[in-house]
């Protein structure tokens, strides 16, 4: 399978198993930039629920539609800072947070002023954890619709109704929240650790 997916903010479970079961993986680069999409957030599971985490993005009054390589991160805000800190929150109880937090934590400590860059450091990031090569090509031009790739990057609009049911793994908080899914892949990784690798290699898409 051939797909061309949206780098997406640490992606949901459904668009890494996609990137993993896939054959060749491109990347959109060259669209419009869309707000409330997965490009700039994640949802975590905290003892409270499901938790969004939100990147500020740049923006001005005059500007028109942007593309999303043009985006650039509010750092003012100190929203890594506060990322970190909710994630550290959230997992530090978790079976694997220490063994991947050596990993993770560069990127929250690190100047990134580029949407698109970041999304792509969270991505090269989740495959060192699962120990994955993968080589991406990029789009060099906005193509509407495809005729050789299965386009996913629907999976990037945050407002999509998701029908694809996600099997039920030990999380944090299952006890007192019951099972939560849809959320970044981190949340897998942090629970099951080398397990994650065969979830998402036998996650049934069917897209």
């Amino acid at each position: 399978m051939n797909i061309v997916i949206n780098p997406t903010y640490f992606p949901d479970i459904i668009t890494t198993a996609s990137i993993i079961q896939a054959d060749n993986v491109t990347l959109e680069v060259c669209d419009n930039y869309q707000k409330q999409s997965y490009r700039n957030r994640m949802y975590i599971a905290t003892a409270n629920g499901k938790l969004l985490l939100n990147i500020p993005i740049k923006h001005t009054k005059t500007e028109g539609h942007k593309k999303t390589a043009e985006a650039l991160m509010e750092n003012n805000f100190l929203w890594q800072r506060q990322h970190w800190r909710s994630i550290v929150i959230a997992y530090r109880t978790s079976p694997f947070f220490e063994f991947y937090e050596d990993d993770l934590y560069p990127l929250f400590h690190k100047a990134y002023n580029s949407l698109l860059e970041f999304n792509r450091a969270s991505i090269t990031c989740i495959l060192e954890m699962l120990d994955l090569d993968i080589d991406f090509t990029r789009t060099q031009e906005y193509i509407k619709e495809y005729s050789d790739k299965t386009d996913l990057r629907f999976l990037a609009n945050a407002k999509r109704k998701d029908k694809l049911e996600i099997p039920a793994y030990r999380q944090v908080f299952d006890e007192a929240n019951g099972f939560i899914p849809y959320l970044t892949v981190l949340d897998l990784i942090f629970n099951l650790g080398p397990e994650a690798i065969t979830y998402l290699k036998n996650l049934d898409l069917k897209l």
